[in-house]
């Protein structure tokens, strides 16, 4: 796994986010607990160790649960994990995070000096009512594995944030497994990498292994060649992999280290056909090959820039992102970003590749990548790693760039409304938040 953050203390193969020293009393396998005594002392003396041995117990299981569940209380402020260390963010290690006794609902969030502008709600935008009735419901237990567990739900209008909210296993400061939305990340990686002059528009249009120096033609399936990046990230390449072919790859992991990763899927891959566009198929295969190009075109490695170039002007510190079998970061899923900077990569859709006035992805990369470029079905499209609908509340329609994560990860980008939304939640599938939000966001915030 690869974790970048504010020490970047370089250490072999990660990048450490946070310290990495160990708080004993954090950690509860660390706690010695006293074993059964064979000796046979008195009576008294055998009580002491027992009364001794319930107290550091206790003692311990107090002191994990007041450290680790920073409550909504009376100064206001968000839950957060108290000493979290680089190795605490994963998607398995997320799923040990306690559920909240008490739910964090903020109507006029707190600024942190992370570049976000903050107001309140109902006094800067937005009807109050409305939407702590919709929080009220997702506050509700449930039983249902498909909805009812949402960790948190942040709302920005006019590039303010307004309102920010944290239930269950939800953590300001706790970076929350984005599932697919690493794609759309993986995307304004690559217009970032356009906005500093490594690719152009124009190269979007070139085939990828014109990019890939390690892989040579001759290996490659008919028609694999000529897959552009225009094609890869509308999921439109073509590439099929029988799956007979993908069980004998997995066994053999040394093939797809570096660019072998892009060559078994290009070689491997069923005859592609001269149609143009290809079917569209929600593969890995596309975001790996673009990853892949990425690494290619810019100095030093994907992943410091990354670090450096997407992220870190936009105040994105706290952070994880996993490494692929190939070595370099993944593309299909497996990065972990803070609820707040989900916010921001929505309004730095909003304000068309503008961050604090300067303009961080191209304005025409942006329009491209969040266009309605291939219809996946009835009611939605897919432009460059992002999906696009129109939703609507009577006869008023309102474009709707999101990106999405199974579970419930969403960032919802409302263009005529100036608004933004993203909740992270941990249900099983979409949930429900993917049509029920949007229609709640539009009624409080269509003025």
């Amino acid at each position: 796994m690869r974790i970048t953050g504010p020490l970047l203390e370089k250490t072999g193969k990660v990048s450490v986010a946070m310290r990495k020293e160990k708080a004993d009393n954090l950690n509860m396998k660390e706690i010695p607990y006293y074993l059964s005594i064979s000796v046979n002392f008195l009576a008294s003396l055998k009580i002491l160790f027992s009364i001794e041995l319930k107290l550091r117990n206790l003692l311990a299981v107090v002191a994990f649960t007041f450290l680790t569940l920073n409550l909504a209380a009376d100064n206001g402020l968000a839950p957060e994990v108290t000493d979290l260390n680089a190795e605490d963010i994963s998607f398995q290690k997320e799923k040990e995070i306690p559920y909240l006794e008490k739910p964090f609902i903020s109507t006029s969030p707190r600024a942190l000096n992370d570049q976000l502008k903050v107001g309140k709600l109902g006094i800067d935008g937005g009807k109050k009512e409305l939407v702590l009735k919709y929080v009220g419901e997702l506050v509700k237990k449930s039983d249902d594995p498909k909805s009812g567990k949402t960790d948190s739900l942040l709302i920005a209008y006019k590039n303010k944030l307004l309102f920010e909210s944290y239930f269950r296993r939800g953590r300001r400061n706790y970076p929350h497994y984005q599932m697919s939305i690493t794609k759309s990340y993986t995307a304004y990686a690559l217009g970032r990498a356009i906005q500093m002059g490594y690719l152009t528009m124009e190269d979007l249009h070139k085939p990828v292994v014109s990019f890939l120096d390690k892989i040579e033609l001759k290996q490659l399936a008919k028609g694999a060649g000529q897959i552009t990046l225009h094609q890869a990230m509308q999921m439109c390449s073509g590439i099929r992999l029988p799956k007979k072919k993908i069980g004998e790859i997995v066994r053999k992991p040394d093939l797809l280290k570096g660019q072998g990763q892009a060559r078994a899927y290009l070689q491997f891959t069923n005859p592609i056909s001269n149609q143009v566009p290809q079917p569209f198929k929600y593969q890995s295969a596309d975001t790996v090959m673009t990853m892949q190009v990425l690494d290619s075109v810019v100095p030093g490695s994907v992943e410091d820039f990354i670090r450096t170039q997407l992220f870190k002007p936009m105040g994105i510190t706290n952070y994880g992102w996993q490494e692929d079998l190939s070595g370099f970061p993944k593309s299909a899923a497996g990065s972990s970003v803070l609820s707040r900077d989900m916010i921001k990569m929505g309004l730095l859709t909003l304000n068309k590749g503008i961050w604090n006035g300067k303009q961080h992805l191209p304005k025409d990369f942006i329009k491209k990548a969040t266009s309605p470029l291939v219809k996946t079905s009835p009611s939605t499209f897919y432009g460059y790693f992002w999906w696009n609908q129109v939703r609507g509340v009577g006869e008023k329609k309102y474009p709707c760039i999101q990106g999405r994560g199974a579970g419930g990860q969403f960032i919802f980008v409302f263009p005529t409304l100036e608004l933004v939304a993203v909740a992270t939640a941990h249900n099983q599938g979409m949930g429900k938040m993917l049509w029920q939000l949007p229609e709640v966001l539009i009624q409080a915030f269509n003025n």
